[in-house]
């Protein structure tokens, strides 16, 4: 195998790098450390440019709404059962990372498509049409909306609306599917005669197809927000101990079927 063979085994315009110098997409890093919030360094990873001031604002609102649930999210959860079993952090990090699927942290994901095809189909006046679409071609659930605890508003929504407003008004975003979000609650509420939640992967669903982020995105976005969170919980499970705990007390059983 000659040298030329061995250097385009991976091939990446994020960084060069060689000893003594670091280049993140043609900046040395000396000149990013000290200069860029965590946020712009997401967005310079991901992207290959350097956010805006109001754009860098607006992710890291996003971010920091979906940090953590408290423990009865399948993630937190299982950071915590994954400390008690004598894990480390980052083995329960990963543990809890991968319980991010596509209905636990994938919503998001799946909420920028459909905000997404919406808007290709003509914006909110086809909003029934690509929601009954969805409902036959993908799940009955439409992503983004509906809580099991927050009812009949999650407070972190408003909030990011809100911004997002705040941003359109300035020029930062265009506001579309801010729009398009709330037309497809109203149809839900038309079709169901109750006013569903518009939840976290929601709201910041909206945000994430205002930047401009790919869809796949939006699911990677949630799980480094979600890993604040979980790191916070595997590390106070830590603190206060305890060994081998389960979803339940000892003293909860669960339903035999047999």
């Amino acid at each position: 195998m000659s040298r030329s063979d061995v250097a385009d085994w991976w091939r990446t315009s994020i960084i060069d790098m060689e000893p003594g110098r670091i280049a993140i997409r043609g900046t040395a890093i000396e000149e990013l450390i000290g200069t860029l919030s965590f946020a712009q360094m997401i967005w310079l990873m991901l992207r290959g440019d350097t956010p805006s001031d109001g754009q860098a604002r607006l992710l890291e609102a996003a971010m920091v709404a979906g940090v953590d649930h408290g423990p009865q999210a399948p993630s937190i959860a299982t950071a915590r059962m994954a400390i008690t079993c004598g894990l480390g952090l980052n083995n329960a990090m990963a543990s809890a990372v991968n319980t991010l699927g596509d209905v636990h942290g994938g919503a998001g994901e799946q909420a920028v498509e459909l905000y997404q095809a919406i808007d290709q189909a003509g914006g909110p006046s086809a909003v029934g049409a690509e929601l009954t679409r969805w409902q036959d071609e993908r799940s009955r659930f439409i992503p983004g909306f509906g809580h099991r605890f927050h009812k009949p508003e999650d407070p972190r929504a408003p909030r990011l609306l809100a911004l997002v407003e705040e941003a359109r008004q300035a020029g930062i975003c265009s506001g579309r599917y801010a729009v398009i979000a709330r037309a497809i609650q109203d149809e839900i509420e038309a079709r169901k005669g109750k006013r569903l939640a518009m939840n976290i992967d929601g709201a910041t669903a909206v945000i994430y197809a205002e930047l401009g982020f790919a869809a796949p995105l939006a699911r990677g976005l949630f799980c480094l927000s979600r890993s604040v969170g979980i790191l916070a919980h595997a590390w106070e499970q830590q603190q206060q101990g305890g060994r081998n705990k389960g979803p339940t007390p000892p003293h909860y059983r669960w339903t035999y079927e047999g």
